[in-house]
């Protein structure tokens, strides 16, 4: 029977684990649902409708967010939005990474270390699961077309 609980105990654990992961891209949406849920209701839309204006809202956020760096030509905008993902997807990565650590009951120092990580991990793949859908673009020469040179006398013999 302690066999049997301990390998359920460590799959739920990773099974919670994988779920952060997959799950941090959506911690912007959730929030921005979140606020305008509350603001609907209060603004008195009743829960039926604060809660489709909720989900309405949070799904447009992450549509218009992947849209965006999916077509954006302009690096520090596709970076702007990133980062808008990333950083509450680190901040909710880094308090579920120190809830965990808690549980094995590691020093203050050690808990602190592995929430960080965490923070980095569930971070780095919020950026990276919102970026995946930018295309990537081989630099050009600032004078376009494809040629080495404007003047045309150094162009490649085909």
């Amino acid at each position: 029977m302690l066999t049997l609980g301990l390998v359920l105990n460590t799959v739920g654990i990773g099974l919670l684990c994988w779920l952060i992961v997959a799950l941090a891209i959506y911690a912007l949406p959730f929030f921005v649902a979140l606020n305008i849920g509350v603001l609907a209701l209060h603004g008195g839309a009743g829960i039926v409708g604060a809660l489709l204006v909720a989900v309405a809202s949070g799904a447009l956020t992450l549509a218009a967010a992947q849209f965006a760096v999916a077509f954006s030509r302009s690096m520090t905008l596709r970076i702007a939005i990133a980062t808008a993902f990333a950083v509450p997807a680190a901040v909710a990565g880094y308090h579920v990474a120190l809830a965990l650590s808690q549980i094995g009951g590691p020093s203050p120092v050690w808990r602190e270390v592995f929430a960080c990580l965490g923070a980095v991990c569930i971070g780095g793949s919020a950026w990276t699961r919102l970026t995946v859908f930018a295309e990537t673009r081989r630099l050009e020469p600032a004078g376009g077309g494809g040629d080495y040179g404007s003047t045309g006398s150094h162009r490649r013999i085909a």
